[in-house]
C-alpha cells in the first residue's frame, strides 16, 4: 500500500524502509515546517554545562537531532527519551538514554516515580503546548524548565495525496494543520490514540489507530487489511 504520512520537511527519517518492512512504500507530506530557535538551543546547552538539571527529557527525535551533537562535553544528568528513535537519534550522538516503555509523554511521571520529587526537568521542545505533561511533573513534586527550541508552523499547501491509498498523521497537530481532500477509498490512519482524539473531535473516525509508534501502526494497518480485504 502506498502511504503518504506526515512529516516535517526534510525529517522523513528512515521511515521508507521502516514501511518496507511491513510491506509498504512511503513518502512524506508536509503540513508543517519547523522553525529552529538557536538562542533557546544555546541558552539549554548553558543550563547543561552548569548542571542545572537532574533529568532531561526528549519529547520527539527533533530535539534530539539538534541537542544530541552539542552534548558530547557536557556533565549529563539523567536522559530520557520518549522512544526508540528519539533514542536513536541521541545514541548516535554518543548520549546514553534511558526509554520509556510508551510512546506518549503521560508515561514520564510514572517511570521516574517518586524519584522526581524535587527534581529539575529540563525538557527541549516545540511550541506545541503539553499542560498534560506539566502538570503531571508538578502535582509529582518536580520542577519543569521548558525551552521552545523549535516552532511549528503550517505550511499552508494542500498535501498531495494523489498517489496515496492512505494517509497517516503522525500527531494531532499535523492533522490540525493539514489541508487535504477526503476520498472515500483513502485509508485514514493515526499514529496513536492523541492523534485519534483530535481527529474524532473534528467529526472524522480514523480506520486505523496505532499505539504511537510508526511499527505499531503499520502493524495495526495490516491487521486491518486482513480484516477488510
Amino acid at each position: 500500500m502506498k502511504i503518504a504520512i506526515t512529516r516535517l520537511r526534510g525529517k522523513e527519517l528512515d521511515d521508507q524502509q521502516r514501511c518496507a518492512r511491513r510491506g509498504h512504500d512511503c513518502y512524506p507530506v508536509t503540513p508543517l515546517t519547523g522553525e529552529i530557535d538557536q538562542d533557546q538551543i544555546d541558552l539549554f546547552i548553558e543550563q547543561v554545562k552548569e548542571e542545572r538539571f537532574d533529568c532531561i527529557f526528549f519529547t520527539s527525535a527533533l530535539p534530539a537531532h539538534k541537542i544530541g551533537p552539542l552534548l558530547g562535553n557536557c556533565p549529563l544528568p539523567r536522559v530520557i527519551a520518549i522512544g526508540p528513535q528519539t533514542a536513536k537519534a541521541l545514541r548516535e550522538s554518543g548520549v546514553p538514554c534511558e526509554v520509556l516503555h510508551e510512546y506518549y509523554s503521560r508515561a514520564f511521571v510514572p517511570y521516574l516515580g517518586e524519584w522526581i520529587s524535587g527534581k529539575i526537568i529540563g525538557i527541549p521542545r516545540s511550541d506545541a503546548p503539553n499542560p498534560g505533561l506539566l502538570h503531571a511533573i508538578t502535582d509529582a513534586g518536580g520542577i519543569v524548565e521548558e525551552f521552545t527550541i523549535y516552532s511549528l508552523i503550517p505550511t499552508y499547501e494542500e498535501l498531495n495525496l494523489t498517489f496515496a491509498e492512505a494517509i497517516l498523521f503522525t500527531s494531532a497537530l499535523s492533522f490540525k494543520s493539514a489541508i487535504w481532500k477526503r476520498r472515500e477509498d483513502l485509508v485514514i490512519v493515526a499514529i496513536g490514540e492523541v492523534t485519534a482524539s483530535a481527529m474524532e473531535e473534528a467529526g472524522l473516525s480514523p480506520d486505523v489507530v496505532g499505539d504511537g509508534s510508526l511499527e505499531g501502526t503499520l502493524d495495526e494497518l495490516n491487521l486491518f487489511l486482513l480484516m477488510n480485504p
